[in-house]
């Protein structure tokens, strides 16, 4: 009896853990942060944004690109050169159809399509390959879902069209 309700604890325990991005927030982030960026709107993308989470992750990138080719990099990137960086003029959002420009900015469910889980607090906007490469890592915090990581600029973010409805 008490393997049973251990069993059933265990069950109930990863169910919880296994949660859809949408019921946890991060959907919402990682929505507003791609809208924000289509839009080009500074003031919504700063919302999301961890700055010193993403310069950090940015930093620690390049140091690991410039040691993997023998260069000696003090103190790495500026925070100037890194905030150039963490804009919305850094992120290329196109059609996975077409690959032209988003006509219109990513609804929640396009953006749910994008992530995966990447742990207990954090998610990973992922690209369309089948690698499925991290391109946005988000993170939970206490002010809510946030951008702590990002690829470094120069590329393309694939957004796949509207999910069809089910019909009722």
């Amino acid at each position: 009896m008490v393997t049973v309700a251990a069993l059933a604890a265990l069950v109930l325990a990863t169910q919880g853990c296994a949660r859809k991005p949408a019921e946890r927030g991060e959907t919402a982030a990682a929505q507003a942060l791609l809208a924000s960026a289509w839009s080009e709107d500074a003031q919504s993308f700063e919302k999301v944004v961890d700055r010193a989470a993403v310069r950090a992750d940015l930093r620690q990138q390049l140091l690991r690109v410039a040691q993997a080719n023998s260069l000696a990099v003090e103190g790495g990137a500026s925070d100037a050169a890194l905030d150039r960086m963490i804009t919305p003029h850094a992120f290329r959002l196109v059609a996975g159809t077409s690959g032209a420009p988003l006509a219109a900015p990513p609804t929640r469910e396009q953006a749910a399509a994008l992530l995966k889980p990447d742990g207990k607090d954090r998610v990973c906007l992922h690209d369309q390959t089948p690698q499925e490469a991290c391109l946005l890592t988000f993170a939970k915090a206490k002010a809510g879902w946030r951008l702590v990581g990002m690829a470094p600029a120069g590329f393309t973010i694939t957004v796949g069209p509207e999910p069809a409805k089910a019909s009722s």
